[in-house]
């Protein structure tokens, strides 16, 4: 059986978390393919290695002396490494960093180098071989990922080694060489790339909670995790705001057929969440999870036999189109058609947008409605169980929320429910209860 184990920031901050990884991976002689994010938090005011990196190649950009600001980021290394009592070397790395700051190597290189160094300390401490990601993670001249180019290269140079550590979050553009990261959280794209490459049973994605919460602990008091949830209803969940796992680290894993498995690294005894492409398995509750967003508006859109007007929906997105504006929901009546947006990207051209709906559509009325916010209630079980959209209304109802928009996808995968913006947090509260926990 082979595993690829990622850990977060919070995971590798200190000596004492690079224990407990090292405890968790000594636990299963299948966590063969280890994953390393850069350095994390230490405490509440603390500050991630990826930061100080990002800050000292500023300084660097701007002609400042950099010394002390790259001798901070020093010192947090070898805090880990005299914590773990390891003879491992980072001068000439860091002598190199600091050459290529000065030559403005780029951002992407100068935060690569949170994960990259963290990785040669993780693959000393546990005795495995360090691969450096930039030579088998690629991208094409525009920056899109190469995932059949990497799964090529990165397969051929993994078959040969039983145990490895490949640094998260960095690769680099194939024709060139330059080191490239994906967007912030990377690591977890990382960790299923190297899943796919080697045929993984098991991706295990290791952070600081115990699997996916069905809600935002940030609103809801000690969310339940999720046992189990598919692909699809991660995919609609982490859209709408739910942050355990980076978004596109799905894709590798799920075209392979492999499970992701969210545990914690302080408590790896709890079973945390299986993510799946399917399951039989019924949750505990009718909903999965749930999670959103806020600052949306709606352009509603009124015309009499507007359901009978041939092009009438096309000529509506294509105003929105010439304006480089995407639209979130889209809900209609036989004689009304919403349209939800981010309000940020609407109002500097809603005069615009009105005044083009006005000639390509001859509206009745139009009318806007800012401040709203969009909750996503997402579960495979609500498609068999009648009066879940009844239960929905009545706990916002009993909690004195109005819905200003409601929508469901013919999947019947999610509901998305329309709130005012100050109504989000009780609005989430109400659902939660309702249908996870009703006795509070």
């Amino acid at each position: 059986m082979k595993k690829v184990v990622k850990f977060g920031g919070s995971s590798l901050a200190s000596a004492s978390q690079f224990k407990k990884v090292k405890s968790i991976i000594d636990a299963d002689c299948s966590r063969r393919y280890v994953v390393p994010s850069a350095p994390g938090k230490r405490f509440g005011s603390d500050i991630k290695v990826t930061d100080m990196l990002y800050d000292c190649y500023e300084a660097a950009e701007a002609g400042d002396d950099i010394s002390d600001k790259l001798e901070a980021i020093r010192a947090r290394y070898y805090e880990i490494i005299n914590g773990l009592g390891l003879n491992t070397v980072l001068d000439e790395e860091f002598e190199t960093i600091a050459k290529n700051f000065m030559a403005k190597a780029g951002k992407d290189y100068a935060a690569s180098r949170g994960e990259y160094l963290n990785g040669i300390i993780m693959a000393d401490y546990l005795g495995y071989t360090f691969i450096d990601s930039a030579k088998y993670i690629f991208f094409d001249d525009e920056g899109n990922f190469m995932p059949d180019e990497t799964n090529e290269a990165l397969g051929e140079c993994l078959k040969s080694l039983d145990r490895a550590v490949i640094p998260g979050f960095y690769g680099s553009y194939k024709s060139t060489g330059k080191v490239k990261t994906f967007s912030r959280g990377g690591s977890d794209i990382t960790g299923s790339i190297v899943a796919r490459a080697i045929s993984a049973d098991i991706y295990e994605n290791w952070t600081d909670v115990s699997g996916v919460l069905i809600a935002d602990p940030r609103i809801v008091e000690d969310p339940l995790p999720i046992e189990a949830i598919t692909y699809r209803e991660l995919r609609e969940l982490s859209y709408m705001g739910a942050s355990v796992l980076h978004e596109d680290a799905i894709f590798p894993v799920r075209k392979a057929g492999i499970p992701i498995n969210i545990k914690n690294t302080n408590a790896p005894e709890d079973p945390g969440t299986m993510i799946v492409e399917s399951t039989c398995k019924t949750s505990k509750h009718i909903i999965t999870g749930l999670a959103g967003k806020k600052g949306f508006c709606s352009i509603n859109i009124e015309k009499d036999m507007m359901n009978s007007e041939i092009g009438f929906g096309r000529r509506v997105l294509t105003c929105f189109e010439d304006n480089g504006i995407s639209f979130e929901h889209m809900p209609s009546g036989i004689d009304t058609l919403t349209v939800i947006v981010h309000q940020d990207e609407f109002e500097a051209k809603e005069q615009l947008v009105i005044n083009e709906l006005q000639k390509l559509t001859s509206p009745d009325r139009i009318d806007l409605e800012s401040n709203l916010a969009l909750i996503a209630v997402v579960g495979r079980g609500m498609k068999s169980m009648r009066g879940t959209a009844g239960k929905i209304f009545s706990a916002l109802t009993n909690h004195n929320i109005n819905i200003r928009m409601i929508d469901q996808g013919s999947s019947e995968l999610n509901i998305i429910i329309g709130v005012a913006d100050e109504d989000f947090e009780q609005a989430i509260k109400a659902i939660y209860y309702s249908f996870v926990d009703e006795s509070l």
